[in-house]
């Protein structure tokens, strides 16, 4: 029998899993696309930001960091642990929180190389779609590099105006954790 996947939120980096949770984030992300671990003892306030730990009974999988953003959730960060990629984790994961949540916008590279694609594919067969629009995002941690991403949304295609909205949500709320004092990106023309 298999047991259901649960997350739990962190609510401090001295929480049950958070370790775990931290060196997986170290080796998933970039550095440019990853907070200083400080940055989240702030954000753990943030009635807006969610950090949650995926788990199996008392085995730890991944994690999945998103943020209330109105009538959607922006899916910040999912990774699955090393070990049990290949398993149908993730996707249960994502398709478990996209049924708990409804409506969620994440953020993808541009699809050029296999890896780049792959993870196209994986999120198009859970039911998210490609957004037509323009979207360049700063890094979060200096130097500041921009680079270009993708909008991805669940489960249908998001409006010139809803993704302005999450662009300005990205700048005013999220970024306010990253190094950036005032940032101007992400910003839809």
């Amino acid at each position: 029998m298999t047991q259901e996947l649960q997350f739990i939120p962190f609510k401090s980096r001295t929480d049950k899993g958070w370790a775990q949770a931290w060196a997986l984030y170290e080796k998933s992300f970039p550095d440019c696309e990853r907070w200083r671990a400080e940055d989240y003892d702030r954000a753990f306030g943030d009635s807006h930001f969610e950090a949650d730990g995926i788990w199996r009974g008392g085995e730890f999988i991944g994690i999945l960091f998103n943020w209330h953003a109105g009538s959607y959730r922006y899916l910040e960060h999912l990774a699955i642990s090393p070990a049990l990629r290949g398993q149908n984790m993730g996707s249960q994961a994502l398709a478990a929180f996209c049924q708990k949540v409804g409506r969620v916008i994440l953020e993808i590279d541009p699809p050029v190389d296999d890896i780049s694609r792959r993870r196209r594919h994986f999120y198009e067969r859970l039911g998210f779609v490609v957004n037509p629009y323009d979207y360049i995002h700063p890094s979060f941690r200096k130097p500041f590099t921009p680079h270009k991403l993708v909008l991805m949304s669940y489960p249908s295609a998001i409006t010139y105006e809803e993704a302005r909205g999450f662009a300005d949500f990205v700048r005013e709320r999220v970024l306010r954790y990253s190094e950036h004092e005032n940032p101007v990106l992400p910003k839809l023309p």
